[in-house]
């Protein structure tokens, strides 16, 4: 019998490439099957090709792919069974429609979208939760809570201000924890720690007010050595390659610098609470600066109040000294929380009512942070200065001279809000170890806090020194928080012989050393003489709208879906691929994709790394990081039941399938 020809198979809905044709041929021989189809049937009757021609579509249908190249019409296509899915690495969604596609619910996976990320932010929680460190909402009471709730949002340079003074060491900043109900700034038991004005917002019944923290106010009186010694101020630690004149000069203006701190928060406060020791005892410092206040500032509402009086009985007779300052003094104990509903009693008589606080707009839920980060001595608290456009934190060439995370409002050239926090410099944890200052270690703590609870983080870096190990650390620190990024070249005006090339060999450099943040603008600045630090806010401004975008379903799976047909996911040894059946974008800030596969393991580093490109490439997203999560995508009841069906078929004998095919 001859061979069957195109026509003929045409003649049944057929349509035949080269190879069947060639496998056809072999059909002639009525006494024999092609082995690459089955296995020959024993005690079977030949076979002709006007016995096999009906059924022969239904049969070729069963065929693997591999063998054949077929393609059958619309009135087959319903006779036959399901194709195989989709070719490996082909998108799916719900658009893709048809029974032989795979077919997905886009609800149901933007709902796991959402389980998949709130699971990997608390693991990332979990892996970088700072120690010793707790949420300052874990220290607010309830009382409290009831409290912010009922009062009206007053915007804070609005608020009035309560100022506490006094010499060192007394307890100013454990009363001001105290009074914020936070940990805001750093308590410990030696002199000098605060040099900066801290502020925090406080509540107690309908009032609201500002508490700022102040340096230790030191009096004319001792000696510069005394001062020295005092405040625990260093000469050497810290401060290599400065000049000796330059490191004494700096060194015997700093009491002077924090006094002048502390003079501006009391100029800007309507009550004064001047805070002395109870234990120590009435000293001649707290007499200057009694003797002080009332000659200066006797129009404000001074309270006197004598700390570390934690017994009620013994602390009335410690305060009694202090009746020669001329004021009513009040027992406390910071530590313990006594006779502090009595001082907030006081303060808020000396408060007047803000008139008519419906006027005020609502705070906005929204205000972006920038934090200030780096290494000791890159000119951080320059950059806050130069922004703000006053000496709001101490400049010094002394290392470590801010120890405190300094929150600031500010409002950018476009009207938008930002708040500014300037932080300690931030030195190997190794060396801060061997230092043995706990002052250090607990400003390091408060460096990394900033960087948590922030939004745009600028990484400043040193034009002469450029990156050093300690900024790669930082950086690599500020990626895994998730927090957008812009690096901040300070101190661009010591580059010598700078040329139109100088800029671009230098962010070669920069991209090389610092290549976590590859995705991070680049601004040069010199804060001290106030150039190009508007472009700061400018990138800050710019990276926080990329951090804060989302990317609809629709644009995602197109740019995957192109990533795709550019490079398919790699074969492992055993011959399976990758499949991405749905991509979303599941959160912003930063912005995290969620792309549901076969199975996660399948995607290497690298190719993970190349989707991250092409989104960038595509979409965006300057300065910020994204977070790509790869998901097992569950099977549906249908799926299941298909698979199920599959199963059943593949167990039925090979005879039965060619008598079924028959």
């Amino acid at each position: 019998m001859a061979a069957p020809t195109t026509e003929l198979l045409c003649y049944r809905g057929i349509t035949a490439s080269p190879t069947l044709s060639k496998t056809l041929s072999l059909l002639s021989s009525p006494f024999q099957i092609p082995k690459s189809l089955s296995s020959p049937i024993p005690r079977a009757p030949p076979l002709s090709l006007h016995t096999c021609l009906p059924s022969l579509p239904r049969f070729l249908s069963r065929l693997s792919t591999k063998d054949f190249n077929i393609s059958i019409t619309d009135d087959q296509e319903e006779d036959g069974e399901e194709e195989e899915e989709e070719e490996v690495g082909e998108l799916v969604d719900e658009s893709d429609g048809g029974d032989d596609l795979l077919t997905v619910d886009a609800d149901d996976l933007e709902e796991d979208a959402r389980y998949v990320v709130q699971e990997f932010s608390s693991t990332l929680s979990s892996q970088l939760r700072i120690e010793d460190e707790k949420d300052d909402q874990e220290k607010v009471s309830r009382k409290q809570r009831r409290q912010k709730s009922t009062v009206k949002s007053i915007p804070d340079h609005l608020l009035p201000r309560v100022a506490i003074v006094g010499r060192p060491n007394v307890g100013k900043s454990a009363l001001f924890n105290r009074l914020v109900s936070g940990n805001n700034a750093i308590v410990v038991d030696e002199p000098g720690v605060t040099r900066d004005r801290l502020y925090g917002r406080s509540f107690w019944g309908d009032h609201e007010f500002m508490v700022v923290d102040t340096g230790g106010v030191l009096t004319v009186s001792k000696c510069q050595a005394s001062v020295m010694e005092e405040l625990a101020i260093s000469t050497t630690i810290g401060m290599d390659g400065i000049p000796l004149a330059s490191r004494e000069a700096a060194v015997a203006r700093m009491p002077s610098m924090i006094e002048k701190q502390a003079t501006a928060a009391v100029e800007e406060s309507s009550v004064i609470i001047f805070l002395v020791d109870g234990k120590a005892g009435l000293t001649a410092a707290d007499e200057e600066i009694s003797d002080w206040l009332r000659k200066n500032y006797s129009d404000k509402y001074i309270i006197l109040a004598v700390n570390k009086c934690e017994s009620p009985r013994k602390g009335i007779m410690q305060a009694s000294e202090f009746w020669s300052l001329g004021f009513s003094p009040l027992p406390i104990s910071a530590i313990s929380g006594t006779g502090t509903g009595e001082l907030l009693d006081l303060v808020c008589s000396g408060l007047k009512n803000i008139e008519d606080p419906e006027d005020f707009a609502e705070q906005e839920d929204y205000v972006p942070a920038i934090a200030i980060v780096g290494r000791p001595n890159v000119g951080k608290s320059s950059i806050l200065n130069a922004l703000v456009g006053e000496d709001r934190t101490i400049v010094s060439p002394v290392s470590g001279t801010t120890r405190d995370a300094i929150d600031i409002e500010f409002i950018g050239p476009d009207g938008q809000k930002f708040r500014l926090i300037d932080t300690a410099g931030i030195r190997r944890r190794a060396v801060v170890a061997s230092s043995g200052s706990m002052t250090e270690a607990l400003s390091v703590n408060r460096a990394f806090r900033a960087i948590r609870r922030s939004d745009v983080v600028a990484l400043v870096i040193e034009a002469l020194a450029c990156i050093t190990e300690q900024d790669c650390k930082i950086a690599e620190r500020i990626e895994r928080e998730g927090k957008g990024c812009l690096i901040v070249v300070n101190k661009w005006d010591t580059i010598p012989n700078k040329n139109q090339q100088t800029a671009t060999y230098y962010e070669q450099d920069v991209r090389e050393k610092l290549r976590v943040l590859g995705w991070a603008p680049i601004v040069y600045s010199t804060a001290i003489a106030g150039q190009s630090v508007d472009k700061i806010i400018i990138a800050a401004s710019t990276v926080e709208k990329e951090r804060s975008r989302r990317l609809s379903t629709s644009v995602v799976n197109q740019v995957v879906q192109e990533a795709l047909a550019f490079k398919s996911p790699p074969r492992t040894r055993g011959g399976k691929r990758g499949r991405i059946y749905y991509c979303t974008q599941a959160a912003i800030r930063p912005p995290t994709f969620v792309f549901f596969v076969n199975d996660a393991k399948l995607f290497p580093e690298t190719y993970r790394r190349y989707m991250e490109k092409q989104l960038r490439s595509d979409a965006g997203f300057l300065g910020t990081p994204i977070r790509l999560l790869w998901s097992n995508r569950r099977k549906t009841e249908k799926e299941e039941g298909r698979a199920a069906t599959r199963t059943q078929a593949n167990l039925v004998p090979r005879d039965r399938k060619l008598e079924l095919a028959t």
